[in-house]
């Protein structure tokens, strides 16, 4: 299906979610209540590495309202423990209870079951338990040191994988180029903090099967951490996904909670819920980023780019997490690093690192952000080097249109693009010219202004190769779709993607309404369940519309060919000349002469009362999934004008703007809304947000009040523009488009500030503390 070739993909059509959840009426797992359910409460280690000495739950079990209080021992659960095909990688299995071994502050070591969260909680300080104190290792620095203490005894060296790439002649070029830039890069580490923390309510029906409702983004691969934790066939697993808050990627792991709560459920034959609040969600949901990279890129004197060679470190905490391991967020920025520009050769090294931290997952932008945030300062420097401007010196090393579809040196191939006029379109719409003659001005004055720019790509919509070609042997790649045709002309659609806030009800509808030329508001676009959709692998790396949408577009293109024939019965036509649109099938030249969906169903229920040819199967329903290709590339460019008090370090944004290219847009305004909320995210990764440790490894970051998240008076107006490429490889040509804004937006920000202070900037986060140091602030002046 064409962009051109339907009526509402393209329309700017109002979200349909909004008025249910603005109303109050949406159903999120806090609001579920099961008969007789218990709720849970967990009991956290203190320290960040220690032996499990002795669990005493004798006073929390006699406790008020208390139904039960268990451990490990206790419930006998196998670790959440990720496959991976490949070599060079070590696994560590994530207790759901903690064993022998704490190795993270806040990890799971008992839980308590309550008559309500209050008692569980008053209950669950009464659990004494006795640890001896190991040193803890709070820093890949401290992991690697020759004789550090194992975090894992399985891990040899702390390091959970490790990784050699090279392509082409790498030392030769670097030998002969005339410029080279480097520097060593770090990025800190943040946390995705949805509105809605992590939840999960479990109960055994009277078949013994678990039922759960669920906040996930992947009902169906936590399904398969269920079954194998709990050592149960997956058919007799159901997840169901009610409303969710937010997700942003820590939502697709399996956690030792949700496990523990189906494992309590079992032990005690009654429902049990468990709702994360702020404090357990910084301490125990998976954080992100977290790397430091040594990188250098060579160039000739022109400026153009020869080489590139990178050593990359990610601090992956305590745990490798299921399903995408801890290989995830350091092969992630090593094979986008590359970005936009023709290379001759590559050279990578990357490595996992075991620390006494939260486990490192998934989060919007993962392993993208930090490659790009690395390649984007390198060309800064780039441009300084060789005396020229920054947008020219991208323009030089951009991969021209005719050379689609172009193998990076990494092997990743981009299947379209339009990198030159991504660009300029970029510019015009920032006012680039002016911005540097306004930047001029300010200077004069005696402000610190600075013009930053980005470019990049990201990868988007991956499929089973992509997965299996990362050795990720959890994560199937594709998704599955079900449409149905009720009597009544209704279409109830069903996706194994599940919405976090994206506006997945709105343009689902859109999709199966151009596919079967019915109205949008016909379409009933209802919750993942695992019992009632094919399996797919959920929503996360911008694949929702090209995987998820691709199973539906073919589903529905099943229903619409079996109604086509029953509308052409109908109608005395044939097959070929039946037209479907506006809810009618109408023989083609003569629109007067039709039959509506709802006569089409009712005929299809029952084909032999309908005359119907024989063999024609009852209903309009189909199934379908979709294997995606190895993945859909998207592009973009961000431009945004900073100015930098030198006496107190604070950075504004002045102005801003996005050019993106995500292929045909299938509603606009939320493709619109998700870059504004994806450049509020990399704008608080880029100034505010940071996970700390202190050396022994406790977490110095445990509210909201000390992990700053951006609000309105951070948020700057933006100017946003679209390029629609389509992808040559998808169903409907579409690509994602959920993390661009968080993928650039961090680089542009570092290059302006970098820009306006005169010096580079080559860590994040860009704090008040770290610019006065970097911008040399008024002696005497103190920051309170």
């Amino acid at each position: 299906m064409s962009r051109a070739s339907g009526r509402w993909v393209g329309r700017r059509l109002a979200r349909r979610e909004d008025p249910r959840l603005l109303a109050g009426l949406g159903c999120y797992l806090p609001d579920l209540v099961l008969p007789g359910m218990v709720h849970l409460a967990f009991v956290r280690a203190p320290h960040a590495h220690a032996a499990l000495v002795r669990v005493d739950v004798t006073r929390a079990r006699a406790a008020p309202g208390v139904v039960g209080v268990f451990t490990a021992a206790d419930l006998d659960l196998a670790p959440i423990a990720p496959e991976f095909a490949g070599e060079g990688y070590h696994t560590a299995g994530w207790p759901p209870l903690a064993t022998t071994r704490v190795r993270f502050a806040g990890e799971p070591v008992a839980v308590v079951a309550a008559a309500d969260r209050y008692l569980a909680e008053d209950a669950a300080e009464l659990v004494q338990v006795d640890y001896e104190v190991l040193p803890a290792v709070a820093s890949v620095e401290a992991a690697m040191t020759p004789g550090a203490p194992p975090v894992h005894d399985g891990v040899p060296g702390n390091c959970y994988f490790r990784r050699e790439h090279r392509q082409g002649d790498v030392e030769g070029l670097f030998a002969q180029a005339p410029v080279v830039v480097r520097g060593e890069f770090r990025h800190q580490r943040v946390t995705g903090a949805p509105m809605e923390g992590r939840g999960i309510a479990a109960q055994w029906d009277a078949r013994g099967r678990l039922v759960v409702w669920a906040s996930t983004q992947v009902p169906h691969l936590l399904r398969t951490a269920l079954a194998r934790s709990l050592r149960l066939p997956e058919a007799a697993v159901r997840v169901l996904v009610p409303d969710v808050g937010g997700g942003f990627g820590p939502k697709m792991h399996a956690y030792p909670e949700d496990v523990v709560t189906c494992a309590v459920a079992r032990r005690l034959g009654r429902p049990a819920r468990w709702v994360e609040d702020r404090r357990e969600n910084l301490l125990a949901t998976t954080q992100a980023r977290e790397q430091v990279i040594a990188a250098e890129a060579a160039a000739d004197s022109d400026g153009r780019l020869l080489a590139l060679r990178a050593r990359i470190i990610c601090d992956s905490g305590a745990y490798s997490v299921f399903p995408l391991t801890a290989v995830l967020e350091p092969m992630g920025s090593a094979q986008i690093m590359p970005g936009p520009y023709h290379l001759q050769a590559y050279a990578y090294t990357t490595m996992a690192i075991a620390t006494t931290k939260a486990p490192v997952g998934a989060y919007r932008g993962v392993g993208m952000a930090v490659g790009v945030f690395v390649m984007e300062r390198l060309m800064d420097k780039l441009a300084a080097a060789v005396g020229l401007d920054p947008a020219e010196v991208r323009r030089r090393n951009f991969v021209p249109p005719e050379r689609f579809p172009y193998t990076a040196p990494t092997g990743l191939v981009y299947d379209s693009g339009r990198f030159a006029e991504t660009l300029r379109v970029a510019l015009a719409a920032f006012g680039y010219d002016e911005a540097r003659r306004e930047q001029a001005r300010l200077r004069a004055a005696g402000r610190s202004v600075g013009v930053g720019l980005a470019a990049f790509v990201e990868y988007t919509g991956m499929g089973p190769q992509t997965f299996a070609r990362r050795g990720m042997r959890d994560v199937p790649g594709h998704d599955g779709a079900a449409v149905a045709v009720d009597a009544t002309g209704g279409v109830r659609v069903a996706v194994s993607c599940p919405s976090q806030g994206q506006g997945h009800e709105t343009v689902y509808a859109q999709l199966v309404a151009d596919a079967l030329g019915v109205d949008p508001a016909v379409v009933v676009v209802t919750s993942p369940d695992t019992d009632a959709v094919p399996a797919g692998s959920g929503t996360f790396a911008s694949r929702a519309v090209v995987s998820g949408g691709g199973a539906l577009l073919r589903a529905a293109a099943r229903v619409r060919e079996k109604a086509v024939q029953v509308a052409a019965h109908l109608l005395e036509a044939a097959p070929g000349d039946v037209v479907a649109s506006d809810g009618r099938f109408h023989v083609r030249g003569t629109p007067e002469r039709s039959v509506a969906w709802a006569e089409v169903a009712r005929a299809a229920a029952a084909p032999a009362h309908h005359g119907l040819p024989a063999g024609l199967d009852a209903g309009l329903a189909a199934e379908a999934t979709y294997d995606p290709p190895p993945a859909a590339f998207g592009n973009g460019v961000h431009v945004a004008l900073v100015d930098v008090d030198r006496a107190t370090g604070q950075a504004r944004v002045l102005r801003y703007a996005i050019a993106a290219d995500c292929g045909p847009l299938v509603n606009p305004v939320l493709v619109d809304g998700q870059t504004r909320g994806g450049l509020a995210q990399g704008l608080g990764e880029a100034l505010l947000e940071e996970i700390r440790y202190d050396a022994s490894g406790q977490p110095l970051v445990t509210t909201l009040m000390d992990y700053l998240l951006p609000t309105a008076a951070e948020m700057p107006a933006v100017v946003i523009t679209h390029l629609e490429t389509p992808s040559p490889i998808t169903v409907g040509g579409f690509k994602g488009m959920g993390e661009s804004a968080t993928i650039g937006s961090p680089a542009c920000l570092a290059n302006a500030v970098s820009d306006a202070l005169g010096t580079e900037v080559d860590a994040l986060p860009l704090t008040p503390d770290r610019l006065r140091a970097a911008g040399g602030a008024p002696a005497g002046f103190q920051h309170r």
